[in-house]
C-alpha cells in the first residue's frame, strides 16, 4: 500500500473516481481503491493484506484464476518440448500433446476427429500399427 500526499490524488483505475482514501493499491502502474482492485474472473478482493495478484494479457486475476487459466501445462509426450498454458493441446490419459504432434508414434498418420489411436507403453498408436504389434506379440487373433 502507498500512502496518498494530500496534493496529488491520482484516480482509480477502477472506478475512475479520485482517492480520497488515505492508502491506496498499485498495480499494472494504475493505482486502485482497496475495493476496487478486484480479480477479472471471480470478483475477489486483491487488495486484502497477503492476497496475491497475477497479470496476464491485461488482465489482473487472482492466484486460482491465473492458475486454471494459464497455468503450465508441462511439456509434450511426443517431443518433450514445453509447451505454452495458451496452446491448444490433445490428452491421453496423462499425456498431453501439441496439436501438431498428435500423431502415430510409428507411421506418422495424424489422427483427425473421431480417429481411433491406442496408447501403448507410452506411445500414440493408430489401428494398424497397434494391431500389427499385437500380432507380433502373440495376442491377436488369429484367422483360420
Amino acid at each position: 500500500m502507498l500512502s496518498v500526499q494530500p496534493d496529488t490524488k491520482p484516480k482509480c483505475a477502477g472506478c475512475n473516481r479520485k482517492i480520497k482514501d488515505r492508502y491506496l493499491l498499485k498495480a499494472l502502474d494504475k493505482y486502485w481503491h482497496e475495493d476496487c482492485l478486484k480479480c477479472a474472473c471471480c470478483d475477489c478482493r486483491l487488495g486484502e493484506v497477503g492476497s496475491t495478484l497475477y497479470t496476464k494479457a491485461n488482465l489482473i486475476l487472482c492466484r486460482r484464476d491465473y492458475l486454471r487459466l494459464f497455468g503450465v501445462t508441462g511439456n509434450c509426450a511426443a517431443c518433450s518440448k514445453l509447451i505454452p498454458a495458451f496452446e491448444m493441446v490433445m490428452r491421453a490419459k496423462d499425456n498431453v500433446y501439441h496439436l501438431d504432434c498428435f500423431a502415430c508414434q510409428l507411421c506418422n498418420q495424424r489422427f483427425c476427429v473421431g480417429d481411433k489411436f491406442f496408447l501403448k507403453n507410452n506411445m500414440i498408436l493408430c489401428q494398424t500399427d497397434y494391431e500389427e504389434g499385437l500380432m507380433k506379440e502373440g495376442y491377436a487373433p488369429q484367422v483360420r
